[in-house]
């Protein structure tokens, strides 16, 4: 603890034997809010998980939950806590091989002490949530892997927990099941609005599913906001270059690039008429969206007019516009503000400007031969027309490199809820780690 407020890094106390998993990580989920928390293996991202439910205590620092601080309970209202208002979904399902999937979902009802009849009842009604509905007498090796993670996602919702923590549910399936089961779970949080914590190593699953994302690296939090936030606004090089190859159309919304109303005003449609009111310009637009329609369905509208998308709001009120200069110079990583109004010629960016080459007040034209140079005039035998002077010289571009040190973290499962390498010395939380959750 000590040690870390004194500025020792992760390196330095692994040298001395000590694992600092989770590092000084603070913040706050919403109820009813999608809370992704991604990092890459050994980041830290599951340990900070098991900390939530108090599978895993904190060294230092407190996990609050619907104004109860965790740390403080005892181990039997803890197990309460656990099993009546925070479920799990583990990533290897962890389901009963000898229990029917009926059975198997309705098992955290009976550790309740939930009646038979009503468990019963409750664990259909989540099996038919899931997708699973006719397969309430089959056994698990029946099922896919696809099938057996709604299982587990159908025990989790039978118990209706306030705080669903999902621990890489998804990274087992096949990319086709997991596709699927994000699907299932977006449907169903549409109806039931859980609070869910949700991790996963994926940067494209955590921009699909998550209102918040929290990235980790080292065991800290190195940025936490919206996928909108992250993807246009990188706290750092690490998380730059954690999001290069990410679909930036399918995630960025016509809401998160649009312009003022009033920077199109006075632009000409596509007859030639100018656009003097908002009314005209909304009548001229080639398309109408709201402000979450993502940018990959604008390129059909903006490629056949010169006249911005028009963008309302949930009461169809006009809130915005998207020129056409607007959507490339966002997806080219240009500012967004550099984007020109409608009607109005574009002017170059920062990052299509070039540098203006100053011409020597006695320098020759280049087809001047050596012979017409005077003494004075004459060049260094060197130098060649096109040399650009130091003061002219744009300094090359220097990417900046990131050496990642990563550790392993454990996904398979124990009995007891904890995976293997949770057992290990590895996976200790560190001095000084700090969570904070709220419902």
């Amino acid at each position: 603890m000590r040690k870390l407020e004194g500025g020792a890094t992760r390196d330095e106390l692994r040298a001395e034997g000590t694992t600092a998993a989770v590092i000084d990580a603070s913040f706050t989920v919403d109820e009813g809010q999608i809370f992704v928390v991604m990092g890459l293996s050994g980041s830290g991202k599951s340990t900070l998980l098991r900390m939530l439910n108090g599978l895993l205590e904190p060294t230092a620092g407190s996990v609050r939950f619907d104004g109860q601080d965790l740390t403080t309970l005892s181990p039997k209202e803890l197990r309460r806590v656990r099993s009546q208002k925070i479920s799990m979904v583990f990533q290897h399902f962890a389901l009963f091989p000898h229990r029917s999937v009926l059975e198997n979902a309705a098992y955290g009802l009976e550790v309740q002490g939930v009646p038979k009849a009503e468990r019963q009842k409750r664990a259909h009604e989540a099996l038919e949530l899931a997708g699973l509905k006719g397969w309430e007498k089959s056994w698990p090796d029946e099922l896919s892997g696809g099938m057996q993670q709604r299982v587990g996602l159908a025990r989790a919702l039978a118990t209706d927990a306030d705080l669903l923590l999902m621990d890489e549910s998804f990274s087992a399936l096949d990319p086709l099941i997991r596709r699927d089961m994000q699907d299932q779970l977006l449907e169903l949080q549409k109806t039931l609005k859980k609070t869910i914590v949700f991790i996963t190593h994926d940067l494209n699953e955590a921009m699909r599913l998550g209102d918040r994302i929290a990235v980790m690296r080292d065991g800290r939090v190195v940025q936490n906001g919206t996928a909108e936030d992250i993807l246009v606004r990188p706290s750092n090089d690490y998380v730059a270059s954690f999001i290069q190859d990410v679909d930036r159309t399918r995630v960025l919304t016509a809401g998160a690039i649009m312009t003022d109303v009033a920077s199109v005003l006075g632009g000409k449609d596509a007859d030639g008429t100018e656009m003097s009111t908002a009314e005209r310009f909304r009548a001229a637009a080639p398309a109408t969206v709201t402000e979450d329609t993502p940018l990959v369905d604008l390129f059909a509208p903006c490629s056949a007019s010169t006249v911005p998308v028009a963008v309302v709001d949930a009461a169809d009120e006009l809130v915005g516009a998207v020129p056409t200069q607007r959507l490339l110079a966002v997806l080219g990583e240009a500012e967004a503000d550099t984007a020109p109004a409608a009607g109005v010629p574009a002017q170059p960016t920062s990052a299509d400007a070039k540098p203006e080459a100053k011409q020597p007040e006695d320098k020759q034209p280049e087809d001047a031969k050596p012979a017409d140079v005077t003494p004075e005039d004459k060049q260094p035998e060197d130098a060649k027309p096109t040399d650009v002077t130091p003061e002219d010289a744009e300094p090359a571009d220097a990417k900046p490199t990131d050496a990642d040190a990563v550790e392993k973290s454990g996904d398979d499962t124990t009995g007891d809820g904890k995976s293997a390498d949770d057992k290990t010395g590895d996976d200790k939380p560190a001095d000084g780690s700090k969570v904070i959750a709220g419902a």
